[in-house]
């Protein structure tokens, strides 16, 4: 069995930290999340949403971004292993990208549910 070491876990997380700046650095559509998620925090705030929809906002936001850095991930091995294009990469990328869409949607779905009643009531 290991030991605890504190210095080692702060490495850890400094290089997930590193990923972290990664991804939201080179990848257009991770910052575009990154903003988004940004914007809905504000229009919590705004709006004064209840506490167990802060749970459903920031679960849907950490979805959203951690599926994006595993997108990532998988774009990058995929290109490490092949440099040539191969439909088999191509698809892997494809599902990966996918994954992404499939939790972005459901984020969105979870805003229109939390947001469309404040909404409404603002215009009315």
């Amino acid at each position: 069995m290991t030991t605890f070491k504190f210095k080692k876990r702060l490495k850890s997380f400094t290089y997930a930290a590193k990923g972290i700046q990664s991804v939201v650095s080179q990848e257009h559509n991770a910052w575009i999340h990154l903003t988004v998620g940004l914007l809905v925090v504000g229009a919590g705030f705004f709006f004064g949403i209840e506490r167990s929809e802060w749970i459903a906002v920031v679960l849907c936001i950490g979805l959203v971004l951690a599926a994006e850095a595993f997108n990532t991930a998988i774009e990058q091995l995929v290109n490490l292993v092949s440099t040539d294009r191969h439909p088999i990469a191509g698809l892997v990328k494809d599902i990966a990208a996918g994954g992404v869409l499939i939790c972005a949607i459901t984020a969105a779905v979870v805003g229109l549910i939390v947001f469309t009643p404040y909404f409404y009531q603002l215009i009315n």
